[in-house]
């Protein structure tokens, strides 16, 4: 046993409970948390609405799994309408019969009902769904489950409890994965951590930026992981701003810039070789959103720009913006304005050279609230320009947002997200949209039978 790492199942800690392996728990529909972060102001929350999607640093939230065909999923539900109780929550979506079963709890949270304890999800080679459910600083750890079944969510086992939160694990060699995670040592602090293919045990958690706190986003490909991140300046992350990015093709074992310069970590100098953007002598905060690769593997950042910590005019313009390592530089490009700091959507970057935003960039019926309607953005030409080509939603009730893309998504399941009101307690729908036709199917709140078909939304 290492200092970082439970390697056998711990005993649960006061107010959660540990799902046992063989006792599955399904909930008669899929109902995603409601969240209020309570910081308001003259416009609203900070925050708040159906975060059963969030948050971005959360990271992937679904996966598909061509042998099996499905797209898996995980989400923070609640057990009931009006309820703030959150579970950690697991399910598929079945692209040959297209219907969607009971969902399955993983983890049940219980007395929290905060979705900084989200899970996330990967699938490791052997087809074994791995949970990392995300802790909250150090009120509460972590813990990763791993399914008993290849491409099965009836039964986990409970394989760790350790000290992170905003998981992202990625598969980097058979075997081997390397979870980027934060800690709350010195501000919201950058850690990774490598499990080793052949003891099945974790390294050491070793940090990577230490300069007041940072949020990030990262992608993998061919065993190469990429990640960008800002900075919390004396750690007040109302004051989030600059970009930075660092890569690793070696499972962490060194990290370099896009140029390939080599960076010693953690990263402590904010005007080092890890750098993309000072924001900060801009006045500009930066708030992250995603991140994938080019045609041509060269990283493309996704983040919005914004003037104000604060809801309502005080942030406008807020820029949905692009950072893009062309081979010799980063290239800069806005896309459209938004409402909302927390307008948080995913990014799609075609091998044939499209490129595609899926977010919340339409006016919702909440107006100054986080989300809004989705639309879908495309660019042909890397960037330089962009037209809105769809609107999957109108005339909501509530607003929708935190729009997930699947790692490896099916034409089928191409992105997924939440709604709610970010006004007042609601119900919260979870919602997946194909990628050519670009219908919208609602999960079904209330599933009595233990399989259903996903309707469909009425189109405009």
């Amino acid at each position: 046993m290492t200092s970082a790492l439970l390697l056998a199942a711990a005993p649960a800690i006061a107010g959660e409970k540990l799902v046992k392996q063989g006792e599955p728990r399904r909930i008669a529909g899929y109902r995603g948390i409601w969240f209020d972060l309570g910081q308001r102001s003259e416009f609203g929350s900070k925050y708040s609405g159906g975060l059963g999607t969030y948050t971005a640093k959360h990271r992937p939230l679904a996966v598909h799994a061509p042998e099996a065909g499905k797209t898996f999923f995980v989400y923070g539900g609640t057990t009931a309408k009006h309820e703030r109780h959150l579970l950690a929550m697991v399910s598929y979506y079945d692209h040959r019969t297209r219907m969607v079963p009971q969902p399955v709890v993983v983890h049940d949270k219980q007395g929290v009902d905060d979705p900084h304890d989200n899970p996330s999800l990967q699938i490791d080679s052997a087809g074994h769904l791995w949970v990392f459910v995300s802790g909250r600083g150090r009120k509460r750890p972590g813990h990763v489950y791993r399914s008993a079944r290849p491409h099965d969510i009836t039964s986990f086992e409970h394989v760790a409890e350790r000290e992170f939160t905003y998981p992202q694990p990625w598969w980097v060699a058979e075997g081997k994965a390397l979870l980027l995670f934060t800690k709350y040592t010195g501000g919201r602090e950058l850690y990774w951590s490598t499990r080793d293919a052949a003891t099945g045990t974790w390294s050491r958690d070793r940090k990577l930026a230490a300069m007041g706190g940072h949020y990030q986003v990262s992608n993998e490909r061919d065993g190469r992981v990429i990640t960008a991140f800002n900075r919390h300046p004396e750690g007040d992350v109302d004051r989030r701003t600059n970009l930075y990015f660092l890569q690793s093709d070696d499972g962490g074992k060194s990290w370099r810039t896009a140029a390939g310069v080599l960076v010693e970590t953690p990263v402590v100098d904010p005007a080092g070789a890890a750098l993309v953007r000072d924001y900060r002598a801009e006045g500009r905060l930066v708030y992250m959103k995603d991140i994938g690769f080019d045609a041509d593997g060269r990283p493309v950042i996704l983040y919005l720009t914004s003037a104000s910590h604060l809801p309502g005019p005080a942030g406008a313009p807020r820029t949905w913006t692009l950072a893009h390592w062309t081979g010799g530089r980063w290239a800069f490009r806005e896309v459209t304005n938004s409402g909302h700091n927390y307008d948080t959507g995913s990014l799609d970057l075609e091998s044939d050279g499209m490129w595609r935003i899926i977010g919340p960039t339409e006016p919702g019926p909440q107006r100054h609230g986080c989300g809004g309607e989705i639309a879908v953005w495309v660019s042909h030409d890397q960037g330089r320009s962009w037209e809105k080509t769809r609107e999957l939603t109108h005339g909501s009730s509530s607003n929708h947002g935190y729009v997930r893309r699947p790692r490896h998504a099916h034409p089928g399941f191409d992105a997924f997200w939440a709604d709610g009101n970010p006004d007042a307690l609601s119900e919260s729908r979870l919602y997946f949209t194909d990628r050519d036709s670009g219908e919208v199917r609602c999960l079904p709140y209330d599933m009595p039978e233990p399989l259903a078909e996903p309707p469909l939304l009425p189109r405009r």
